[in-house]
């Protein structure tokens, strides 16, 4: 895994990072049962801080991309988005931007940047 995060991007870096595990683990780059690395080691390598790594994960359990085992560490849960995993990305993505004060419009021209 060679992710970089842009800290230019309007994404908060969480997000970015979110949002990279979520596309390889849909595309197959990560597949089922894949580990992932730890926390802290993660955070090192792209320069982060473990807690904005440790929210990207947090968020990826939420919707069921990976799964946690304790000390054993996360892995790659499924493969295969559902149409409730995409609903339920949708729906984080618009409380992310309506927390950041993002209008409808704004939040749409965003989503359609990256499209």
């Amino acid at each position: 895994m060679e992710w970089t995060i842009d800290s230019d991007a309007a994404a908060p870096p969480f997000e970015q990072l979110r949002q990279r595990i979520a596309e390889a683990a849909a595309s197959g780059e990560l597949p089922e049962g894949e580990r992932l690395p730890t926390v802290r080691a993660l955070a090192e390598t792209l320069g982060l801080a473990v807690n904005t790594v440790a929210r990207a994960y947090r968020e990826l359990e939420a919707m069921g991309v990976i799964r946690t085992e304790g000390r054993r560490g996360s892995f790659i849960a499924s493969t295969t988005l559902t149409h409730d995993d995409t609903r339920n990305a949708a729906i984080a993505f618009a409380k992310s931007a309506q927390s950041r004060g993002m209008g409808r419009a704004e939040a749409v021209a965003l989503l359609e940047s990256v499209w």
